[in-house]
Order: C-alpha cells, then sequence, then structure tokens
C-alpha cells in the first residue's frame, strides 16, 4: 500500500512500505540515537526514585472479545508517581540528568539522587533554571523533576492549553507563562527565551544544535516500555497501537521493544489525531512535514505538528502502519473503558491515552480497517494508556463522572 487510504469516516491509514523486515537488527546506526546502555541507565535510576513502582498491566478479556481480538493488554500509566502519565519518566530524567552533569562540573563527583534529594548541592542546583514548552503533561514532569531536585523552572504554554493543565503545572512550583500560537509557536519561544535568559531547555523534541536533552528524555520513557517486557517475557503481543504527537515516545516505545523482541516485535501502528497528524504526512513525504494551523483537537497530548527529527530516525522504519483518527473516537474510548462489562477493570483514560481504543473501536466497525491492520482473532494487541485524568474537568464532562467515581464502581 503506497497512498493512504480513507477507510472508514474520520479514519485514514497508511501503510509504510519503508517499514523494516523483521529479520533486520536494530543496528549501529539506530544505537547512536537511543541505545541498550541508555535505556537501562534510565531504568536503574528511575526504579531508585522516591514512590518509583511499575505501573499496572491489565487485561480486558471482555473488551478483547468484543472487538474479535485474542486479547487486549493496557498499561496504566495513570498511577506514575503523582503525575498521572508517563512524562513523569522523560521530562523529570532529564532534569536529574542535568543536575547530576552540573554538580560533576564544578566538584569532579557524580552525584546520586539520594545526594541530590539530601539538599547536599543545595545552592550549586538552585542556579540552574529549566524550561519548555508543553501541552500540558511534559510541562508537568519537568516541573515535578525541578521541584522534586531543587531547581527553577520556567513553562511556556499555548493558547490552546486548558488552564486546568497549566494550574496543574504551577502547582509543582513552576513559573507558567501563556503564549499565543500552537504548540509549535510555544516551542520556538521558549528557545528564544532560553537563550537570552541563559537557562536550559528540556524538551521532548530535537531540533538543530539542540539533540542530547532529548535522548535522555526519550531513554526516560523507555522505563514504561521495559517494564512491558518485563511482564510479557518472551511472550510479545502481535500489536502495539501507540499515539503520537512529536513522536518521541513513540520512537521510544519502538526503540525498546526492536531490542528487546528482535524479528519477533510485534506490528507498530501509530495513531494521531486528524488535525495534527504530522508522522502520518511525514510518512507518505518520506521526510518530516510540518502541519501548519491551530492543531485543535481534544487531544491535548498529540497537538503538535512537527516531527521531532531523532524521533523520525526511529519512526520512519520501525513503524509499520500510520494511521489518524477524528476526536470522537478518543472520546467514546475514554467511555468505553471508564464502564467496562462483565470482569473487565475500570479504567481511567485521558483524551491522549484512550487513542489506541479509539482506532480499535473504529476498526470493529469496518472489515477493511480490520484487515488493513491485520486484526483478527488471532491478535492480542497491547495498548498504552499513556495518562489518567490529567485535566480532571474535562474528563467529568466526557465521561459524567470524576475519575474516583469511576474507580469506586469498579470494586
Amino acid at each position: 500500500m503506497t497512498s493512504s487510504i480513507p477507510i472508514t469516516p474520520g479514519i485514514q491509514t497508511y501503510r509504510n512500505s519503508r517499514a523494516a523486515q523483521d529479520v533486520e537488527p536494530y543496528g549501529d546506526v539506530r544505537t547512536l540515537v537511543m541505545s541498550q546502555a541508555g535505556f537501562e541507565a534510565a531504568y536503574a535510576e528511575i526504579r531508585q526514585w522516591p514512590g518509583y513502582a511499575p505501573t499496572p498491566m491489565v487485561e480486558l478479556p471482555r473488551l478483547a472479545q468484543e472487538l474479535g481480538l485474542a486479547r487486549l493488554s493496557y498499561k496504566d500509566e495513570s498511577k506514575r508517581f503523582a503525575l498521572k502519565s508517563f512524562k513523569a519518566l522523560g521530562g523529570a530524567y532529564a532534569v536529574f540528568r542535568l543536575i547530576q552533569q552540573l554538580v560533576a562540573q564544578h566538584t569532579g563527583h557524580v552525584p546520586t539522587a539520594s545526594e541530590i534529594l539530601s539538599g547536599k548541592h543545595r545552592d550549586l542546583v538552585s542556579t540552574l533554571t529549566v524550561t519548555c514548552a508543553t501541552d500540558g503533561n511534559h510541562g508537568r514532569s519537568v516541573a515535578w523533576g525541578a521541584q522534586t531536585f531543587g531547581c527553577r523552572c520556567v513553562i511556556y504554554v499555548h493558547a490552546l492549553v486548558s488552564e486546568s493543565r497549566a494550574d496543574a503545572i504551577a502547582q509543582f512550583g513552576a513559573e507558567v507563562i501563556r503564549i499565543a500560537g500552537n504548540y509549535d509557536d510555544s516551542v520556538r519561544h521558549a528557545a528564544e527565551q532560553a537563550q537570552v535568559n541563559g537557562w536550559t531547555v528540556v524538551s521532548d523534541t530535537t531540533y538543530e544544535g539542540y539533540r542530547d536533552i532529548p535522548i535522555d528524555v526519550m531513554h526516560g520513557y523507555g522505563v514504561m516500555a521495559q517494564e512491558v517486557v518485563s511482564v510479557m517475557g518472551d511472550e510479545p503481543p502481535t500489536h502495539v497501537i501507540v499515539q503520537a504527537g512529536v513522536g518521541a515516545f513513540a520512537a521510544a516505545i519502538c526503540a525498546v521493544f526492536w531490542l528487546a523482541w528482535g524479528r519477533q516485535r510485534p506490528r507498530f501502528v501509530v495513531v494521531e489525531p486528524q488535525k495534527a497528524a504530522c508522522l502520518f504526512e511525514s510518512a507518505r513525504a518520506d521526510h518530516p512535514v510540518a502541519i501548519q494551523g491551530d492543531l485543535d483537537t481534544v487531544m491535548a497530548g498529540l497537538a503538535c505538528g512537527e516531527v521531532s527529527p531523532v524521533a523520525w530516525e526511529i519512526l520512519r522504519a520501525g513503524v509499520n502502519d500510520f494511521t489518524k483518527i477524528d476526536d470522537q473516537f478518543a472520546l467514546d474510548a475514554m467511555k468505553r473503558l471508564a464502564k467496562p462489562v462483565g470482569q473487565d477493570r475500570a479504567i481511567v483514560s485521558g483524551e491522549t491515552g484512550a487513542a489506541g481504543l479509539g482506532l480499535l473501536l473504529a476498526a470493529n466497525q469496518s472489515a477493511d480497517l480490520r484487515r488493513s491492520l491485520g486484526l483478527d482473532r488471532g491478535a492480542h494487541v497491547l495498548l498504552l494508556g499513556s495518562e489518567g485524568d490529567t485535566d480532571p474537568a474535562i474528563y467529568r464532562d466526557v465521561v459524567g463522572k470524576t475519575a474516583q467515581e469511576v474507580l469506586a464502581l469498579s470494586h
């Protein structure tokens, strides 16, 4: 398949003709982007942080039956630290690494997390200011990391970020500044202000001259995938559906699974919003393409118009299928997860976290889409529930209940 196909209203899919074959190894070139050593270092570090615990892997047998699948697994990131999102793993880890490097430069000693948390290097650490642009969750992670480890933080949010998400960032001690424009405008503004003020940008997207910190972020994201591998062992799923904004999260998941499972790695499906499908359009063009406009979507964490170049180095050959969906599919998925049938557990998922199930709900109504994605009765699909109710007000409006009420009904 060499062109995008609108299989059902509100859905398009593109089979990636440049996808790597099963026998192709991860290889030395991709290792220059993200490496086994980098993932292992992040995993070893983050497991020592106060409050760390692997997030649950939830099996949904009744929903799998309804969708015509052999098995449906859901990685529930709503319980990740205090942030309700996998983003806690990336931005905060990059902040920690910056602080480690700062202390090492001045003292010749690489400090542990416990040393930094003890306040031993407080005077030095407090001279560092980190900054970034965010749709919500990444900024919350950076702010939490800065507060936890003791440096200053300034976060830029764009016009479409909800007040609730902006307030949640401020609660972690960050100075939050709203600017006009979309996410990509806020990225450029953060970079400009960092240059003027001598701050350090902690972003999950790369640009010319800026690469190392986003790679730290992505190695942190990989902890989530490593937890999946530790649970599934040598029996990987047949499919994984991963939502994408700039592509950093998707690239980290793809890299870990490729390194761990090799030729057994699952079919890798990326899902994006219709109005912010920069990876989809980049795949069709075979080079990074910027999406213009307001990027307005309820899937707030995916409202990104420009692909991270370093993520594209992994995803160009790592993705089998690129898809884009209307917002309504994600909203329907939120409701479905909150109102399970049979013995399935209730799950709290935000709009972004529900995107993968949104694609499956659409496939359940379209034989052509199921066929295109290879979703038969032998399929074991892994969904990555990347966030919980990161905006409680929006969650309540969509589902009709608070997260607490949803979870209470499942016990």
